[in-house]
């Protein structure tokens, strides 16, 4: 076969991917498809119950209150994320010296474990925790961190905390892949900086923009683990999140509304990431 052959080049890229598309086959969409099998059947007498699983799972208060609570708790920490990495990924790109230090630094807590970092949250967040020692030098009575509704802003702290520094990273690249041309153009053209960032540099993270909200997106999920292991599988009403539903449902052995309620949650993340697809794709062309 030629070297350079269309067959080649066809097969080779596929080649590359095998190993990926087979552990996502068997990992990921086999389970997949069998949890959307599991949710037309009784988990008791495997006996088909059409769309049963799906009502007894929308028409139960406990999941209606964690669906409420994770989509609060996105709609809260996804500006946010962007927002706050954005604005310290535009402080480092205008460092030209220690930028390096910096990133470094700001990437600690994601190589920090889990059970640290709650200990770490345990000390500070505590009743009688440092947070509440340095409120009291000041008058202030002692707050209930993790056993009141203040646990829905100690766990945004935590998802903002954990993952700035990782989006950061993805923006200083998107703002690096910028033609410096551009500035100085427009610099020539007495544009200042804030014209340049809306008309230079915001027009060209879009695509960057749309990569970081979906990842963003996904990770919001992985925050279950610190609200679980600081709070237990009963936690305040307020971070009662679905991790947190579907976890019970797993030891009381709920499979068929457990699936039924995995389907509907992969449906709304698929619907939601391909609206913000499109929104996206839209933002290019104009």
């Amino acid at each position: 076969m030629p070297e350079n052959s269309p067959l080649r080049e066809r097969i080779v890229p596929w080649l590359f991917l095998a190993p990926s598309l087979v552990f996502v086959t068997v990992m990921v969409l086999l389970p997949f498809l069998d949890a959307l099998r599991r949710s037309f059947f009784s988990a008791m007498s495997s006996k088909f119950v059409g769309l049963a699983n799906y009502k007894a799972v929308l028409s139960n208060e406990a999941f209606k209150l964690a669906a409420a609570n994770t989509a609060k708790f996105i709609a809260v920490c996804i500006p946010l994320l962007l927002l706050i990495s954005l604005l310290i990924a535009l402080m480092l790109n205008a460092l030209k010296e220690r930028r390096g230090t910096f990133k470094t630094s700001f990437l600690i807590p994601m190589a920090i474990p889990v059970a640290s970092i709650v200990l770490l949250w345990r000390v500070i967040f505590h009743e009688k925790g440092v947070l509440n020692s340095v409120l009291s030098l000041v008058g202030v009575e002692p707050v209930k961190w993790i056993g009141s509704s203040a646990a829905f802003g100690v766990l945004v702290f935590t998802y903002l905390w954990k993952n700035f520094g990782y989006d950061m990273v993805l923006w200083l690249s998107g703002i690096s892949g910028i033609s410096p041309a551009l500035y100085e153009s427009a610099q020539i053209d007495g544009a200042g900086s804030i014209r340049r960032f809306f008309k230079i540099t915001l027009p060209n993270l879009i695509p960057t923009m749309f990569t970081i909200t979906v990842l963003s997106l996904l990770n919001s999920f992985k925050v279950f683990r610190e609200a679980y292991l600081i709070a237990g599988s009963y936690p305040d009403d307020s971070i009662y999140m679905l991790q947190h539903l579907f976890n019970n449902w797993f030891v009381s052995l709920d499979v068929d509304k457990m699936c039924a309620g995995a389907v509907l949650m992969a449906l709304v993340v698929f619907l939601l990431i391909m609206a913000l697809q499109k929104v996206w794709s839209r933002g290019d062309k104009l």
